[in-house]
């Protein structure tokens, strides 16, 4: 059961509000909207946003059931779509209704929106506003500002140290409307017993410091917007603010467990061990779970392949030509030189004992490379990082038997005899 609280404010310094909401327990969507653009432009632009994504989602509850009865990669991305279609939907009506009176010309708005599907959620992003999810005592940023100054960061032009006192941290690269479509972020997450989401426009981050989220997010949910509100009013209430909060209520569910515990392990992973909270999610998204019984094959030697493996529960053995190589267990992988070439598989993996995976293929991971650059930029890094160390390994190896061989050509020296050519040679 999901339970909601939202409020909003004209803070200390503007003459209207231009802070638009959602929040509908009902049809499980949540949506905050920052409009701009004067003459009262800024709060047509966001109030019609927020209508424009509701009238388009509200229609599609078959799809959202059919995704909580069964929520496969290929369902996921059509929920994604969804999310996307409705924003890009809110894009053209602000950008018509800027077109149709001179006096809203240019106006637009940021968008953040959830909506809930059964046991999980997708989040679409444009602008400045922020989605944060606090789960087990942590604070974690889903979505990322799309402004001028995050993109420096990301370049490294600036520290994050600069970012506060930055002339330019306002103005962002993306909103809805200003012409009549935009890039869309998308993100898929599951939804754990005793998480908290917070949708905010940045009249209310903009007061809030990193290091101080886990301890506000902590406060009696009930309580917590108004609590915020607050807290940004009394440091400043230069802007509109304007704070969304839903909780999933703490019950049992084993998978709560299960998400958390994928994110750990993903995380140990060398591929995916740059990558932030957010990050993780959005790779759990594109995963498929897999269970064998034992005995069962997974991959075959000689066989193509395009997917990489990662154990949960049980445990695996890894032949190459007949011989075991390895035993690996929970936390453990294999296959991720699949998601990278086309070579055939170099050894047989199967099931000793009753197991649990999710999968990664190589398109699904290619698509969210293309989606999310900064996501591609580190998996390449990983990738040429796990492929230094294995040439490293093998030279050592190499190195090794090649001082074994010559110990024993010394041996067979200080004995009299000589090594034959053939015993040394290709056979």
């Amino acid at each position: 059961m999901i339970r909601s609280w939202a409020r909003t404010d004209i803070g200390k310094k503007r003459k209207q509000n231009e802070d638009a909401f959602l929040a509908d327990d009902a049809l499980g969507l949540y949506v905050v909207a920052d409009g701009m653009g004067g003459h009262a432009a800024g709060e047509v632009a966001s109030a019609q946003a927020v209508q424009s994504i509701r009238d388009a989602l509200a229609p599609c509850r078959p799809i959202l059931e059919r995704f909580a009865a069964s929520p496969t990669v290929e369902v996921r991305e059509s929920i994604s779509s969804l999310m996307e279609t409705a924003i890009q939907k809110a894009c053209a009506d602000v950008f018509d209704l800027s077109q149709a009176d001179a006096d809203r010309g240019g106006m637009g708005t940021t968008v953040v929106a959830m909506l809930i599907a059964g046991k999980s959620a997708v989040i679409g992003h444009v602008g400045d506003s922020r989605v944060y999810l606090y789960r087990k005592g942590r604070a974690h940023q889903l979505t990322e500002d799309h402004t001028i100054v995050q993109e420096q960061l990301k370049r490294g032009l600036i520290s994050r140290a600069e970012l506060a006192t930055a002339e330019n941290r306002n103005v962002i690269t993306r909103a809805v409307g200003i012409q009549s479509s935009v890039p869309v972020d998308t993100l898929l997450t599951d939804l754990l017993p005793g998480d908290l989401y917070l949708l905010c426009s940045d009249g209310l981050h903009g007061y809030l410091h990193e290091d101080e989220l886990p301890a506000l997010f902590g406060q009696e949910r009930d309580k917590l917007v108004d609590l915020l509100v607050d807290l940004a009013l009394q440091r400043g209430g230069r802007d509109n603010i304007t704070a969304v909060a839903l909780a999933v209520d703490d019950e049992e569910d084993e998978t709560a467990a299960d998400v958390e515990g994928k994110t750990e392990v993903l995380r140990r992973i060398p591929l995916f061990q740059h990558m932030t909270y957010k990050e993780l999610l959005a790779i759990l998204g594109i995963a498929r779970g897999r269970q064998f019984q034992k005995g069962d094959t997974i991959i075959k030697e000689g066989d193509p392949g395009d997917e990489l493996f990662i154990l949960f529960r049980g445990s695996v053995e890894v032949a190459k030509s007949g011989m075991v190589i390895a035993q690996l267990h929970a936390g453990g992988h294999f296959g991720e030189m699949g998601l990278v070439d086309q070579a055939p598989r170099s050894a047989t993996v199967v099931a000793i004992d009753d197991t649990s995976a999710i999968s990664v293929d190589r398109e699904s991971l290619l698509r969210l490379m293309r989606k999310d650059p900064l996501i591609a930029v580190k998996l390449l890094w990983s990738f040429v990082q796990v492929l230094s160390e294995r040439l490293r390994n093998t030279n050592d190896a190499l190195a090794d038997l090649r001082q074994e061989l010559d110990e024993a050509r010394n041996r067979d020296a200080t004995g009299g005899g000589n090594v034959p050519e053939s015993s040394t040679g290709p056979q």
